[in-house]
């Protein structure tokens, strides 16, 4: 499928309409950019808000929030964007003879004849180069995790091909800045870390697993595994399970960060984080269809709400 013709203009089929890629960006860029899925910012997110989850948890932790945090943020909002695209770029490399199979993904930029995978691999490398530059401005202990991710990222895409949970993976390579924001504010790991880092994998289960909904038919046809084709029917109450784990292992995240130094007030309101963002999931829930691919896409994008809430109530935590 590599010279399948492109959809008008060659937008990608579950881009978001109306998007700045689509419409501003310059011609000749806007096949790196949809490479990148800088045309559907649904996924910088979610790999980004791990990283402020394990920065706000880290200032409560050590009751020490400092200027030096402004950056740490604005870092992990320019490396996801760029590590995210790197990913996405090695994930349609990999995948590309299985993306021009599949509906919704062959319109992609390397199946379609937009990119070339040559071209595809300098733009990921460019991208990575980016994210190190950034990188290197945190100190040790965050640098050695960040060239660590690298693992992850490098084998989410070929899980797809040998185990049933290719999400789980996805959780090890998207959550992983829980552990890296944290560790570039404190120098070092603490076990509110890793609680949040494991809630972030559960988290991603869940949407990850609507997301994969969308292919199941595509996937049994040509042999890919997801949890979405295991769990068939029986998804809701998977996800139920994931929801539960999510909430809890943040309760016990934001419980080892407050204590002993913060007040009372503040470990309550940060306990009010999980719990907000555990009522969204089962909304989220509540307004499943496993049968209505718009409504699987919908569900997936308000995951970006989802993961904000706990940061209102984090925030909130560390002002009282």
């Amino acid at each position: 499928m590599q010279g399948q013709a492109p959809t008008p203009d060659g937008q990608v089929a579950d881009a978001v309409t109306g998007n700045w890629v689509d419409i501003h960006a310059p011609a000749w860029s806007r096949p790196f950019l949809r490479l990148s899925r800088a045309d559907r910012p649904i996924g910088t997110w979610l790999l980004l808000l791990p990283c402020w989850w394990g920065l706000m948890l880290a200032m409560l932790d050590g009751q020490d929030a400092r200027w030096g945090d402004l950056w740490i943020a604005a870092g992990c909002g320019m490396g996801a964007f760029l590590m995210r695209g790197a990913g996405c770029t090695w994930n349609d490399i990999t995948d590309r003879d299985f993306d021009g199979r599949v509906e919704r993904t062959r319109s992609r930029p390397i199946p379609s004849g937009q990119v070339s995978v040559r071209m595809a691999v300098v733009w990921m490398v460019a991208q990575a180069l980016l994210a190190l530059m950034i990188l290197l401005t945190f100190n040790r202990a965050a640098i050695a995790l960040g060239v660590l991710s690298l693992l992850p990222v490098a084998v989410y895409p070929f899980a797809k091909r040998f185990t049933w949970w290719p999400q789980a993976f996805l959780g090890l390579a998207f959550n992983w800045g829980a552990l890296l924001a944290w560790t570039a504010h404190a120098g070092s790991l603490g076990w509110g870390a890793v609680f949040l880092y494991a809630a972030g994998i559960s988290w991603t289960l869940f949407y990850d697993t609507i997301y994969a909904h969308q292919d199941t038919e595509d996937d049994a046809l040509i042999g890919v595994k997801s949890t979405a084709r295991l769990f068939g029917d029986q998804t809701p109450r998977w996800m139920t399970y994931f929801l539960v784990a999510t909430v809890s292992l943040m309760g016990v995240a934001v419980i080892e960060a407050a204590l002993p130094d913060a007040s009372i007030l503040a470990l309550v309101l940060a306990l009010a984080g999980p719990w907000a963002m555990g009522w969204h999931m089962a909304w989220q829930l509540r307004g499943l269809d496993l049968n209505d691919n718009g409504k699987l896409l919908q569900l997936f994008r308000v995951n970006r709400d989802t993961g904000l809430i706990p940061l209102i109530f984090f925030g909130a935590a560390l002002f009282v």
